[in-house]
C-alpha cells in the first residue's frame, strides 16, 4: 500500500533523501536507493535525492513494501516492436505508440518503450536514471509520436542543454473541440492543481511560463485539426492550455470530456486523447546537421480524422 505525507513548515527544506529515512525508519542508503529506483513521487513527479521540501509538497512512497522483490530494479530488454524513424551512433528518434508508457515503472514495470529500445540498441546512455538512460524528454501514456533518445552521455548532456534553451522545435497535430481562431498563442503560467495534485492548471498558486502556438489546418462540423507549436515543455501543456481556452482535445479523459462516434454500424470509443508529436526539428548535437524527422499519424488518429471529415458528428 501506497504511504503519502504532506510537509509542513517545521520540515520545509529538508532534503529527500533524509527525510524518508526517518519516517520509514530505514537508513539514509536505503532511502536513496527507494528515491533512485523510483519508489519516491513529489507531488506525482519524480525527484533526486538531495531535493529540498517545500511546504505542503505531497510525499508519496509507491508500495514501499514491494520494494525488496520489484522487477523494476533495473532494466530488461524485450522485443518489443518500435517504428524507428532515425538512428545513427548517437541518438535515435523513435515514434512512441498510442497507450506506451516511455519507462518503466510501479504499474508498468514492462512493454515500455524503453524496454524495446534496450533490445534493439546494444549502446545506451549511462545518464538519465538506470530505468530511463538517455531520455531527454518524453510523451504521455496516450500521447503518440516522436520522441528522441540519446545513446550516449555526450550526446544526452547536449540535448538536455538544447532542451532548456528551446532549440528543439516541436510540433503536434491535435483534434479539438470547436471553432477555434485560425490561430493564435496562448500564454497562461502553468502548475500544478490546487484542487487535484495529479493535475496540472492555468489557476494554480505556483507556475511556470508556458506558451503555446496554434493553427488550423481543418475544419470539421463542431471540431478542428490543429498544428501546435510549444516554445516551452510543461507536463501536460498542450492538453491544458486547449482546454483552459474552451477548446479541450477529443479524447482527454482528464482536462475534455468522454466522447463516442456514432455510426450506422455502431458505437466507436475514443480511448484516448487525439494527440501526436508530428515534427521534430533540431540541429544534431554532434555532427551539426540539422534534422527535420516526422512522425506519421497512428491508424487511431487518422481513422478519427477521416471519419470527422466525412460529415460524422460526436457524441458525448
Amino acid at each position: 500500500m501506497n504511504e503519502k505525507f504532506q510537509i509542513s513548515f517545521e520540515e520545509q527544506d529538508k532534503r529527500l533523501d533524509i527525510f524518508i529515512s526517518e519516517k520509514l525508519n530505514i537508513s539514509r542508503a536505503k532511502a536513496q536507493e527507494l528515491i533512485e529506483k523510483h519508489f519516491v513521487k513529489i507531488n506525482d513527479a519524480f525527484k533526486n535525492k538531495s531535493y529540498k521540501l517545500k511546504k505542503e509538497d505531497i510525499v508519496e512512497v509507491l508500495e514501499y513494501s514491494t520494494f525488496n522483490n520489484s522487477s523494476i530494479n533495473k532494466l530488461i530488454p524485450q522485443n518489443l516492436p518500435i517504428q524507428i524513424l532515425y538512428k545513427d551512433e548517437f541518438l535515435t528518434v523513435i515514434s512512441k505508440p498510442p497507450g506506451m508508457v516511455v519507462y518503466p515503472c510501479l504499474g508498468h514495470p514492462k512493454d515500455t518503450v524503453m524496454n524495446a529500445v534496450a533490445y534493439h540498441f546494444k549502446k545506451l546512455a549511462s545518464v538519465g536514471g538506470p530505468l530511463r538512460p538517455g531520455i531527454v524528454h518524453r510523451l504521455d501514456k496516450d500521447t503518440s509520436g516522436a520522441m528522441i533518445i540519446a545513446l550516449d552521455d555526450e550526446t544526452y548532456y547536449k540535448l538536455i542543454e538544447m532542451f532548456k534553451k528551446r532549440q528543439i522545435k516541436k510540433e503536434y497535430l491535435a483534434v479539438v473541440y470547436g471553432k477555434i481562431k485560425d490561430s493564435g498563442k496562448i500564454t497562461s503560467a502553468i502548475g500544478r492543481s490546487i484542487h487535484d495534485r495529479k493535475k496540472m492548471s492555468t489557476k494554480a498558486k505556483a507556475s511556470k511560463e508556458a506558451i503555446t502556438e496554434w493553427t488550423v489546418l481543418k475544419r470539421f462540423n463542431s471540431y478542428s485539426l490543429v498544428k501546435a507549436n510549444i516554445i516551452t515543455g510543461r507536463t501536460h501543456q498542450i492538453r491544458v492550455h486547449f482546454s483552459s481556452i474552451g477548446h479541450p482535445i477529443l479524447g482527454d479523459k482528464v482536462y475534455g470530456k468522454k466522447t463516442h462516434l456514432e455510426l450506422k454500424t455502431g458505437k466507436i470509443n475514443i480511448s484516448r486523447q487525439m494527440l501526436h508529436a508530428h515534427k521534430l526539428e533540431f540541429t544534431h548535437p554532434i555532427k551539426n546537421n540539422t534534422l527535420l524527422i516526422e512522425a506519421p499519424l497512428p491508424e487511431d488518429m487518422e481513422k478519427v480524422i477521416k471519419i470527422l471529415e466525412a460529415g460524422y458528428e460526436l457524441k458525448q
